[in-house]
């Protein structure tokens, strides 16, 4: 017995071999509209100046996203010192970071409920809904009074707060992400979705600078008394330019075609059931568990990098190292204009010779690098201290500049929003936001300055095994959308590529 494929997306279909002979043109006809050729109107011809309008918009978002959690990493020892009891100086540290690490305990929460609702209602709404939350949240708690003035209640809004940055966060990178991928033509996916990531850079480089400056012209008396607020309310004005970009953009052509072609597909009422909350998150589980699984393992290996250098970094030289704030965020500072510096080259690169290579990198780095990096910088003195630094930095942006291609890319258009949201926010939820907390403690408990380095490595070996799981997708459609190209000359050529070759 033969089988008769008529659909990629479906089973074989056994099919006696005598009925294929008899009934030939039928079934061609039947494989033909199964899987009709490429024709010029099937292809996305991108518009250049919405890329750069989408790639802005998304971009600002992701700053301001970093901006917020920046301040509060490189604060984390004044917070400490304004929201916690007086005592122990690593209580009050630890204290500040489990309250870092508490905002991320909600991000999959609210992965599950934006990133469906972005499949449903459209990418647009839903990142304007996450900017309008992190800016209020932000801005919040540069307004909350001190320990020493309303006691107990100051710890409380403060973790009331950052719950709702860690809720509305879940929502933004995944969207972010989508938006930039679903807009970005296929060759030049990596180059535009580098972007989103050099706003991370700029988010943790513009908090660096600020809180730098602030520390010192008013000195740790002055930031310890008010000038740490200053950096969360300046979030306030950020948040509203950013929404009004936002608001601006239509929504990425992927998502419009699907709209188009779901309107045909079901009558109302049973739309309304397929389309319920419920019914799209466990459409997800369902369906793309490995898909889950794998986009976990990436985002774990890419966060404990990322956090442990952007985020606790400052923290450890400052407190293992002996280095005053000022001058540890400054080392930091220019490690990372360094990176914003090449991070589109790097996208560039992924998108000439593929995602897997470059994000293969970036684990290695992590893998062999990170030990030998934290000895130079346990020697000393800022040229050894800035090139341990530029090591891991070099390393990192091999990831920050591919990922946000990559993991779009893992999922169809129907649950890409959903599905990133979920894997990603799960994953930063346990190793992400954890990093500094769990490096804080493993440092306290062990005495092995070493420890940020064991612990990169640990989690670059697993991103190497997750890297070569995952498939090559570097200059190829969106799976579940059509090609997307950047002139009619470059459709016309795709169409002509692949047209079917006549049998004579």
């Amino acid at each position: 017995m033969a089988t008769e494929e008529l659909d990629p997306a479906e089973p074989a279909v056994p099919v006696h071999p005598d009925a294929v002979k008899r009934h030939r043109t039928l079934f061609r006809a039947a494989r033909r509209r199964r899987n009709p050729p490429l024709r010029r109107t099937d292809i996305t011809v991108t518009d250049e100046a919405a890329v750069h309008r989408a790639v802005q918009a998304a971009s600002l978002g992701n700053a301001m996203e970093w901006f917020d959690f920046g301040i509060y990493s490189y604060l984390a020892v004044t917070i400490g010192q304004v929201f916690f009891p007086s005592g122990n100086d690593t209580v009050q540290l630890i204290s500040s970071f489990a309250t870092f690490a508490v905002s991320f305990l909600v991000r999959p929460l609210g992965g599950m409920v934006f990133g469906p609702m972005g499949d449903k209602i459209g990418r647009k709404k839903v990142l304007a809904t996450t900017m309008i939350m992190m800016a209020a949240a932000t801005f919040a708690i540069g307004l909350i009074p001190s320990y020493a003035a309303i006691g107990f209640w100051a710890p409380v809004l403060l973790i009331l707060f950052r719950l709702v940055q860690g809720f509305s966060t879940g929502g933004e990178y995944g969207g972010a992400s989508t938006f930039i991928a679903e807009y970005a033509p296929d060759r030049r996916r990596g180059f535009f979705g580098s972007f989103l990531e050099l706003g991370t850079l700029a988010g943790y480089v513009g908090a660096a600078g600020l809180v730098t400056l602030l520390t010192s012209v008013l000195g740790s008396d002055g930031m310890e008394s008010w000038g740490w607020r200053v950096p969360f309310l300046v979030a306030g004005p950020i948040g509203a330019v950013g929404l009004y970009l936002r608001l601006r953009l239509d929504e990425t052509p992927a998502f419009q075609k699907l709209e188009g072609e779901s309107a045909h597909k079901a009558t109302e009422a049973a739309s309304a059931v397929e389309t319920t909350a419920r019914g799209d998150l466990a459409k997800i589980f369902r369906e793309q568990w490995p898909t889950l699984v794998l986009c976990v393992c990436l985002v774990g290996a890419y966060n404990v990098t990322d956090y442990m250098f952007l985020s606790y970094m400052p923290t450890y030289l400052s407190d293992e190292m002996g280095y005053s704030e000022a001058h540890g965020l400054l080392l930091l500072i220019g490690t990372m204009v360094v990176l914003m510096l090449v991070i589109n080259q790097v996208g560039r690169i992924s998108d000439r010779y593929g995602r897997k290579p470059v994000l293969m990198t970036g684990m290695l780095g992590f893998l062999l690098l990170s030990a030998p990096a934290f000895l130079l910088v346990q020697q000393g003195g800022w040229v050894a201290v800035s090139a341990g630094m530029l090591m891991l930095g070099l390393s990192l942006v091999c990831m920050l500049g591919t990922m946000s291609a990559a993991l779009p890319a893992l999922f169809p258009t129907q649950v890409r929003y959903g599905g990133l949201s979920i894997g990603y926010n799960l994953s930063a939820s346990l190793f992400g936001g954890t990093t500094p907390l769990v490096i804080t403690a493993l440092i306290s408990v062990t005495g092995s300055d070493m420890m940020p380095a064991y612990y990169a490595m640990g989690a670059a070996l697993v991103g190497v095994v997750a890297v070569a799981c995952m498939e090559e997708t570097a200059r190829q459609p969106l799976a579940g959308s059509p090609p997307s190209v950047a002139t009619p000359e470059e459709a016309a050529e795709l169409v002509e590529s692949r047209a079917p070759v006549p049998r004579f």
